[in-house]
């Protein structure tokens, strides 16, 4: 009997290993329910927190602004796409290859992986998704002088690509500056909002106990 029950509990140990494992993954991937307000965003991922902390110590973009992208250009969906055009029942080409979190284009990520090593790296993980946004919009602010605390602007910058950004065409479309003013809107809430829950987030590993 021993011999058939060891085998026995080691398939039950790993098939529960491997229930837990894609449920916790299953959780992870969920956006947010309220993604008006970053403290309850962070609430349900608060791994969320520790990524955008540690995009903004590298590269001083502020945790609101980092989030904002996101929460404009994904909804916080990970495997977020561009909509699929059609013609009657065939499906035609994206008109982009954005993907992910942060709806990075193939060539942004190709020179983000260059320069920063990508043997590991996915659209569809926050921390490399925020830091990705870290990056670019420092490469934003060292080449075209834009301000990190400046969301409108380094949102302008970041849809459009430094070279659109240069050449003013935004300037003229209504509906990006629309958004783009929505992108700085969703920032100073968040950032109001992070003011009053940031403590919690920051504190809440039993290593970070001296972290007030």
């Amino acid at each position: 009997m021993t011999g058939i029950w060891i085998p026995t509990c080691r398939r039950i140990g790993m098939l529960a290993a491997a229930v837990l494992l894609a449920t916790l993954a299953g959780c992870a991937s969920n956006p947010p329910r309220h993604t008006d307000n970053l403290c309850k965003v962070f609430d349900q991922h608060p791994d969320w927190y520790d990524a955008a902390h540690d995009a903004q110590k590298r590269w001083g973009t502020p945790i609101n602004v980092l989030m904002a992208f996101i929460n404009r250009e994904s909804g916080y969906r990970k495997r977020a796409r561009p909509d699929r055009p059609w013609f009657l029942f065939i499906p035609l080409p994206r008109k982009s290859s954005a993907y992910g979190y942060a709806q990075i284009q193939d060539p942004a990520w190709e020179d983000y992986k260059k320069a920063n090593g990508g043997l590991f790296k996915s659209r569809t993980d926050m921390d490399d998704a925020l830091d990705f946004i870290g990056w670019y919009t420092d490469r934003i602010h060292r080449t075209l002088g834009i301000s990190k605390w400046d969301p409108k602007h380094l949102y302008l910058a970041y849809h459009e690509g430094i070279g659109g950004y240069r050449s003013g065409h935004w300037k003229r479309n209504r509906a990006l500056l629309r958004t783009a003013d929505g992108v700085a809107y969703r920032a100073r809430e968040y950032g109001a909002q992070l003011r009053q829950c940031a403590a919690r987030f920051r504190c809440r590993h039993w290593y970070q106990l001296l972290c007030h």
